[in-house]
């Protein structure tokens, strides 16, 4: 499953727009026709933006963004010259972008797309490839498929059939060079993911748990200690790019 984005607007057209412009590589996008149905998908699924109506529950979509600060949300209204407050509102609220529907619709969707949690994250880790001595084609192929896959659960040879290769000739490849193995990779990616997730003041350990798919929250305790040696309650603090020093500073090879 790739990330999502929720629409909640009460007009088929603005909603529509969106998902029209989304790139299809980039996630989903999913119609909303409440606030409660935004709320449910973001403990149910990685959400990467909420694009709103905020003027069909101004309170409630005004107190969105303090909880979610990690997820860009964004204004889809129908704005008119006396809504100057309620833009300051949006501002002052930590709203990401104003959209005017109607007018922005035709670019909704690829200007959306270009301002996820998924972009902040993949800007967080840039200089990964580097540090974690990837230059083969193949190995930088393998790590942009790991964090595509970041969302769920994701072993060796899920990321070789993706890449049409052998598990044996991945698993061979992308360490060679001094590069560490591949599941540890994987590990790291996803626990980047549950610190930058965590740095939502709205989800616990448990939910984050949850949305990433993990079997249960010693499983993620376990990863992060591996990676980053931390535990789930610090990712919070650590954030994606703090994961990726700790990885790098001594953490690259398995105990085992």
């Amino acid at each position: 499953m790739t990330a999502v984005v929720p629409v909640f607007n009460p007009r088929a057209e603005p909603r529509r727009a969106v998902k029209r412009g989304y790139p299809r590589d980039a996630g989903s996008v999913r119609l909303c026709r409440t606030l409660a149905a935004v709320e449910r998908l973001l403990y149910q699924r990685l959400v990467d933006a909420v694009v709103l109506d905020v003027k069909t529950a101004p309170a409630a979509a005004l107190a969105l963004p303090a909880r979610f600060p990690r997820i860009p949300m964004f204004v889809l209204s129908a704005l008119r010259p006396d809504d100057g407050p309620l833009l300051a509102a949006c501002d002052a609220a930590g709203f990401a972008g104003m959209l005017v529907e109607g007018v922005d619709n035709s670019v909704a969707g690829e200007w959306i797309a270009a301002r996820t949690a998924q972009v902040a994250r993949r800007e967080a880790l840039a200089d990964a490839p580097k540090l974690l001595r990837l230059t083969d084609r193949l190995q930088l192929a393998a790590w942009d498929e790991v964090l595509r896959r970041v969302g769920f659960p994701t072993q060796t040879g899920q990321v070789a059939a993706a890449l049409r290769v052998t598990r044996e000739h991945l698993s061979r490849e992308f360490a060679a060079g001094g590069a560490p193995n591949l599941k540890r990779v994987i590990d790291l990616a996803r626990t980047a993911c549950a610190a930058d997730l965590l740095g939502n003041p709205g989800y616990t350990v448990r939910a984050v748990v949850h949305i990433l798919g993990y079997a249960s929250t010693s499983h993620l305790a376990g990863a992060a200690r591996r990676v980053a040696g931390t535990t789930p309650q610090e990712l919070r603090a650590v954030g994606a790019r703090g994961v990726l020093q700790r990885f790098i500073r001594g953490r690259t090879r398995s105990r085992i």
